[in-house]
């Protein structure tokens, strides 16, 4: 294996002298660099990656930060298909990438400090974390460059059209006729989240029908969560749902089934996502579908463009659209359920 010393020996100059030339770095002399490029050439040099990247300050290696439990990041597709867009997009630029995952919130802070702090890893893309998260506060202090998978407060991001697309599913439930219609959220410290919370009740204000505080439950974008807030839904005759993930949607239709009901004979759902469970689940799901692969890819390119000094422009914050894809989920008229809820009396388990 060909060594620096072996090139410096060749071309009559020291080892030092070699590493500047290699790594590009002004005051060297034409001809000194011209016989230290012909001995590179000669003997068929070729720097080591990680002692180069260390000399020019430059890893291309970017990190994925996901301030979730394990069990919830692979329990949810999002979060997979989240990843192949970011790493589609690290393999096109020429970077690699390394999967941060902090379990034990105990240990997070440390954990953050071993991965960042090291000088290996240039940047990092953090995605599922509320404004007031450790990790956003530690990049922030720390300089280092950060692009937000959502909203973030002073931070570049991509996102999706939440507001839009949470009032397109209330509508959609709203245009079929159902007027007594619950949500299911995520953790209300989540701006996306608040965002789909206010679509939802901005839809119900533009119709007339007052906003009902019980009617919101937390869900924590869980399938567990999901199903303890149905239990306390239930109660209250819901006659549709609005769920803010597939994966709390999935919860809700296995809870309601648990109690005896129908989807959408007795309660009509609408999910959030498009994961690819949503097309699979019977009934099949209406749900907003969000472009989650293009959020991972265009989070990744907007950070790389960051970190090779480009300027990214209007592209800086980026807003994805979404869209509404209807199933069967809810997909019958008021009247209709209306009539088969007069068939079939409204079951709650453990009242008689």
């Amino acid at each position: 294996m060909v060594t620096l010393e072996d090139v410096a020996r060749l071309a009559g100059v020291s080892r030092s002298t070699v590493s500047r030339v290699i790594n590009g770095q002004p005051h060297v002399r034409a001809e000194t660099k011209a016989r230290v490029l012909a001995a590179v050439e000669r003997l068929g040099y070729r720097p080591h990656p990680i002692a180069r990247s260390l000399a020019t300050r430059r890893t291309k290696v970017v990190s994925m930060l996901i301030p979730e439990s394990l069990t919830k990041l692979f329990s949810d597709q999002f979060f997979a298909i989240l990843l192949q867009g970011a790493v589609h997009a690290c393999n096109t630029r020429g970077y690699q990438m390394v999967l941060a995952l902090f379990d034990d919130p105990r240990r997070q802070e440390e954990l953050y400090r071993q991965l960042l702090q090291n000088g290996y890893v240039e940047g990092a893309v953090v995605a599922s974390a509320a404004p007031d998260d450790p990790v956003i506060q530690a990049l922030r202090e720390d300089g280092i460059p950060v692009v937000a998978v959502g909203k973030q407060p002073g931070l570049p991001y991509v996102d999706v059209n939440n507001y839009g697309g949470a009032r397109m599913a209330t509508e959609h439930l709203l245009s079929l006729g159902y007027r007594r219609i619950a949500t299911i959220t995520g953790p209300l410290s989540h701006l996306h989240v608040q965002d789909r919370l206010a679509g939802y009740r901005d839809a119900l204000k533009a119709h007339g029908i007052p906003y009902e505080e019980e009617l919101v439950v937390e869900g924590g974008f869980t399938e567990v969560g999901a199903m303890a807030a149905v239990a306390k839904l239930l109660p209250l005759r819901p006659e549709a749902i609005f769920v803010q993930s597939d994966t709390m949607a999935a919860g809700v239709m296995r809870a309601l089934r648990s109690h005896g009901l129908r989807v959408p004979e007795d309660v009509a759902v609408v999910g959030f996502d498009d994961i690819p469970l949503a097309s699979l689940l019977d009934p099949p799901l209406t749900t907003v579908r969000q472009p989650i692969r293009l959020l991972g890819f265009m989070a990744v390119e907007l950070l790389v463009d960051l970190l090779d000094g480009h300027n990214p422009g209007p592209r800086e914050n980026t807003v994805l659209p979404v869209e509404l894809v209807v199933r069967s989920s809810c997909g019958i008229t008021r009247k209709q359920f209306l009539e088969k809820r007069s068939e079939k009396p409204f079951p709650v388990k453990g009242e008689t």
